[in-house]
Order: C-alpha cells, then structure tokens, then sequence
C-alpha cells in the first residue's frame, strides 16, 4: 500500500472513531418521565417468598442505575406493576439411575408498566421469565460458581429443600428483575 492510501484508511478509521457507533447511557425514555413506583408484586404461583426478593431487586436496579427516581405512588410519572406467575423446576441432565443431576429453575411473572396520570399501558408482557440452572448433591458436580449480583444482593429466597436450589431462585429472580429493568429503560 502506498502512503495515501495508508492516510486515507487511517483518516477513515479516525471518522469512525469519532462519530462512535450510537451508543449512549442515556435512556430512550421519554424525558417527561423521572420517577417509579415499582408496586409490590403479588404471588399467584405454589412457592411462596419471592416476591419480595423480586421487588427489592428491581427497585435496586432503578436505584442504582438512576435515570428514575423511586417514588411514592401518588407523585410518581410511572408505575411499574407485576405478579409472579410460575416457579418451577425442569430436569437438564440425569444419571445412569434416571436421577436429576442438574435442574433448570424458572420463574414466570407478568409485568406491567403505566403512566398512572393518563392510564396509558407503556409496555406490559403477560410471561417475562428469569432462569439458571444447578446441580444436585447426584450430580457429584457444584455449581458453586461466580453468579452475579444474585450472590452480592440478594440473600437466599427461603428455604428450599437445598442451598444450591435457594441459589439459584435468587439468580433466576435477580435475572428477571434485569429484564424487567431493562425493558422499562429502553422500550425499543
């Protein structure tokens, strides 16, 4: 390659650079919006206790995150409101004895976000779901591994019948508080 050519590349590529790709850390959001209410979600589902580790973590996220302000009902621009559907454990993978060596937990809960001034639905999902999986003591495996900020803020949900299952229901709860999070953040 010649010197232009190797300029102009280089020119090229400084452009790119500059103009960057369209991120940004400010919200899609409309601007009129500066604060939640993030109602306690209700429990339909056979497992009780989680839905106050659900509320806590998605209340954590907005914040942490800080683009909206937690609020009280009656002064808030939106109100985010949920009920936990379903909590179940599915088999992964079993042993020579059709034991469950790995379990996929699940929860199911649906979601709703208004504007409480006009009743305007924002967005709502009837089946938004968080999940992880882990391993039984059958398994001979741990699935004892860095799990994210399920591990750091969220303390075991109640007392399931083993600690890797109490694990891993805080996990699948913090996942689906994330994507409830991010689905009200950014709505495209």
């Amino acid at each position: 390659m010649d010197r232009r050519t190797i300029s102009g590349l280089g020119l090229s590529l400084l452009c790119l650079v500059c103009t960057g790709c369209g991120y940004t850390t400010q919200s899609s959001l409309d601007p009129k919006y500066q604060s939640i209410h993030v109602a306690a979600f209700l429990n339909q589902g056979r497992e009780y206790d989680l839905q106050a580790p659900l509320t806590n973590a998605v209340s954590r996220k907005f914040i942490n995150d800080g683009r909206l302000r937690i609020a009280p009902r009656e002064n808030a621009d939106l109100l985010l409101e949920g009920v936990i559907l379903d909590y179940r454990l599915d088999g992964l993978t079993y042993d020579a004895d059709d034991e469950v060596t790995q379990f996929l937990t699940i929860v199911t809960a649906g979601v709703r976000l208004s504007d409480p001034r006009t009743g305007d639905i924002l967005w709502q999902d009837p089946r938004m779901v968080g999940e992880t999986s882990f391993y039984t003591r059958a398994a001979g495996a741990t699935s004892d591994r860095l799990r994210g900020n399920a591990e750091t803020f969220l303390p075991a949900v109640r007392s399931f019948q083993t600690a890797e299952e109490n694990r891993a229901a805080a996990e699948a709860l913090e996942q689906l508080a994330s994507d409830v999070f991010y689905r009200t953040i950014e709505p495209w």
